[in-house]
């Protein structure tokens, strides 16, 4: 098919350094970071290809993920598994397609809790050849902190509270880096907003007041384009959502954006806060359902099925599902010391989650399932726990077409998806993607206590 274009040169330098994250009078914070907090947007077109030059600045190993992309499985940034992690002072060049249009996002693989943790994450962001109309295409990167009094970092990764429980959950957020006062728009406009969670365990649950967000893709992939249910927009860490928000309030219009995702703990993100000018009277009223990626539909007649299930974690079979309380379910008096006994008897092991019963000690082991190239394939995934896990698939999209048994409304293709404590989803992909694929909870400290394991797909047959 002719000449290819010469790829698009990106370099990336992860490095410690500092960023302003709180306003005065607060100093800046010691982060690691890709040069900013978040690092570069890194914006091609579908079909282009991309070449990035990661150099590692920093005292320790690392790699980069392309979160969501499709890349060939020597790629896809997972130490020992794909490659020989990035050794301080060496620089690795990441080469690969942009075949899928969305909104994606680039972190290490490679001591995750920490690195994502301390800043080192930024946005992928491919357009459409042929974008949706709108007046501005923005993105969120949200994030949240566990800062001291100073304005630094709190220490304390990977302690047991965070890793058996909800993951280490901070106590400032940032949008694009920064903790915001408001987003200034105007009347009459219609805004792209791309959201990506950079959290390493927060789960954000957004309500925008006054106004009727449509979600138009999911974890990069479009979907018809609908309301979110109860009005809020759910992202577990890892998950992205294009949202179409027309802004329909009046010039000078200050509005709300809420995150009420735990009970009992909604704060206010930022205000959505109206100009003095409206840009127009009426927002425009033409389409904007995006164009499908080129995705293969999996054949449910002739998939194979297997069940995964997820468990482990602090006080398992005791918790009520609430999102927020810690003792949703009441205190059982010994029941908990039990629980704490197994959880610590578990740390001294390695790992206290699992993955069918086994809890990974590294990103290197035997395949959990080998899938023949070609093949669909169901999952049915049961959440054991009682607590959430965004559970990622790499290297592969998936449609989600079950929750407890009910048929999801939209089918809609991710390769996130967050599970509620004891909930049964069923998802479908074709294995297409040759390679051994991390399959994992992407609350990080969870992926790091043993979530996650390798599901193999196997080379395209020979014939």
């Amino acid at each position: 098919s002719g000449a290819r274009a010469a790829p698009r040169e990106f370099r990336l330098r992860a490095a410690s350094g500092a960023a302003r994250l709180v306003p005065a009078p607060y100093p800046d914070t010691a982060v690691w970071s890709y040069g900013s907090v978040p690092g570069p947007e890194i914006r091609v077109c579908q079909g282009e290809r991309l070449r990035v030059a990661v150099e590692n600045a920093l005292a320790e190993e690392t790699t980069v993920h392309w979160h969501g992309m499709r890349v060939p499985n020597a790629m896809d940034g997972v130490p020992h598994l794909t490659q020989r992690p990035i050794a301080p002072g060496e620089t690795f060049v990441y080469e690969f397609d942009a075949v899928d249009a969305g909104t994606f996002w680039y972190h290490p693989h490679q001591n995750g809790p920490v690195q994502v943790g301390r800043g080192l994450y930024g946005p992928l962001i491919v357009e459409e050849v042929e974008p949706v109309a709108v007046d501005r295409d923005v993105t969120w990167v949200l994030d949240d902190w566990r800062l001291l009094g100073d304005a630094s970092i709190s220490g304390g990764f990977g302690n047991m509270m965070d890793t058996g429980m909800a993951g280490r959950i901070g106590n400032t957020v940032t949008v694009n880096g920064r903790v915001p006062e408001v987003f200034a728009v105007r009347a009459g406009e219609r805004i792209r907003l791309r959201l990506i969670n950079a959290a390493n365990a927060r789960i954000f649950g957004l309500e925008f007041d006054g106004h009727a967000p449509r979600v138009i893709a999911l974890d990069g992939q479009p979907v018809e384009p609908h309301a979110p249910s109860d009005g809020r927009v759910v992202l577990g860490p890892a998950m992205r959502a294009d949202l179409v928000i027309d802004m329909t309030g009046a010039p000078g219009d200050r509005f709300r954006v809420v995150d009420s995702f735990y009970q009992g703990l909604e704060y206010r993100l930022l205000d959505l806060a109206y100009a003095a000018e409206p840009l127009r009277e009426h927002v425009p009223d033409t389409p904007v359902a995006l164009p499908a990626n080129p995705l293969a539909e999996p054949d449910f007649a002739a998939a194979e099925r297997h069940a995964v299930s997820f468990g482990g974690g602090m006080m398992s079979g005791m918790m009520g599902s609430g999102s927020g309380g810690m003792m949703g379910g009441g205190m059982m008096g010994g029941g908990m010391m039990g629980g704490m006994g197994r959880t610590m008897q578990g740390m001294q092991h390695g790992g206290i989650w699992t993955i069918n019963g086994v809890a990974a000690t590294g990103h290197v082991m035997d395949p959990m399932l080998t899938l023949q190239h070609g093949r669909s394939c169901v999952l049915e995934l049961v959440n054991d726990t009682a607590w959430h896990h965004p559970i990622h698939l790499h290297g592969h999209s998936f449609r989600v077409l079950s929750r407890n048994g009910n048929s999801t409304r939209h089918r809609e293709w991710q390769d996130t998806v967050l599970m509620t404590p004891r909930e049964r989803v069923e998802i479908a992909f074709v294995a297409d993607n040759p390679g051994d694929w991390m399959f994992h909870c992407h609350i990080l400290e969870h992926q790091a206590a043993g979530m996650m394991g390798v599901i193999r797909v196997t080379e395209a047959s020979r014939t």
